[in-house]
C-alpha cells in the first residue's frame, strides 16, 4: 500500500501556484485564485503542524513519564534482587559479592552469627513468633554497628556481618558489643523468654579470598557453639 502524504494538497498547490507565476499571459483573477488557493492551504498547513507539535509533545511527555516509571521498577527489582523479604538487609548472594569487592581493596573481618537454638524458638512460639525475633535482632545489630559495615541474611537464622578496616581486636569488641544487646534485654514476640546468638570472628588481610575469610570466621562460631553458646570466639589461626 502506498504511504499516505500527509501534504499532498498543500503540494499540489505550490506547484499550481508557480506554474501559475512562470505564466506570462494569465489575467490578475488567476493570479489572485491561486492566492487564495496557496493561502488557504497554508493556514491548513500551520494547523496541521501545531496539530503535530502537541501530539509529539504529549507523547515526549508520556515517554518520559514511562522512562521514569521504567527506571523506578529496575530500581526495585534490583533491591528486591540483593535484599533479603523479611529482614532488608542484603541476601547470601549479595553479601558474599560486597564481602569479595571489599576483599580486593581493603583489610576485612568478618562476623558470623548464629541465633541458638533457634529451632526451639519456632517450636515453641510458631513461625511468626521466630521472623519477629529475627527481624527484632536485625535491627539491634544495626544499631550497633558503625559507618562502613554491612549486614546480610545468609540463612534461616544465621547473618554475616563485614567491618571494613577493623582489625581483630575491634571486631571482637563489636561482636561483644551486638552479643549483649541480644542477651540483655528480651525480645517481646518470645514472651520474655531469653534469646542469644553465638559469634565467630576473623580478620583477613586485602587479597584474601572470600571462602577463605568466611571459612575462618565460622571454624569460630562453631568453637562458640562447641563452647556453651552466647559467646564470641576470635582467634588467629597458624596461617595468620
Amino acid at each position: 500500500m502506498a504511504e499516505h502524504d500527509l501534504f499532498r494538497e498543500e503540494s499540489e498547490a505550490l506547484a499550481e501556484a508557480n506554474r501559475i507565476v512562470a505564466s506570462s499571459d494569465l489575467q490578475s483573477g488567476a493570479y489572485r485564485d491561486a492566492l487564495g488557493r496557496l493561502t488557504d492551504h497554508y493556514q491548513r498547513l500551520i494547523r496541521e503542524t501545531r496539530r503535530l507539535i502537541v501530539h509529539s509533545d504529549r507523547q515526549e511527555r508520556e515517554l518520559t513519564k514511562l522512562n521514569g516509571q521504567l527506571k523506578t521498577l529496575a530500581a526495585q527489582l534490583d533491591y528486591k534482587a540483593r535484599h533479603d523479604a523479611l529482614t532488608g538487609v542484603l541476601n547470601r548472594g549479595a553479601i558474599i559479592e560486597r564481602i569479595g569487592e571489599m576483599l580486593k581493596t581493603h583489610d576485612v573481618s568478618v562476623i558470623v552469627l548464629d541465633i541458638d537454638h533457634f529451632k526451639r524458638i519456632n517450636d515453641e512460639f510458631g513461625h511468626p513468633a521466630g521472623d519477629a525475633v529475627i527481624v527484632e535482632l536485625v535491627r539491634r545489630v544495626q544499631a550497633g554497628l558503625g559507618d562502613g559495615a554491612e549486614v546480610g541474611r545468609v540463612g534461616g537464622e544465621e547473618f554475616t556481618i563485614v567491618l571494613p578496616d577493623a582489625d581483630l581486636a575491634q571486631a571482637a569488641a563489636t561482636a561483644e558489643i551486638l552479643r549483649a544487646s541480644l542477651a540483655d534485654r528480651h525480645f517481646a514476640a518470645v514472651a520474655g523468654r531469653p534469646v542469644t546468638a553465638s559469634f565467630g570472628v576473623s580478620w583477613n588481610a586485602r587479597g584474601t579470598s572470600f571462602d577463605a575469610a568466611y571459612a575462618r570466621a565460622d571454624q569460630m562460631l562453631y568453637e562458640a557453639k562447641r563452647n556453651g553458646r552466647d559467646r564470641v570466639v576470635w582467634k588467629l589461626t597458624p596461617a595468620d
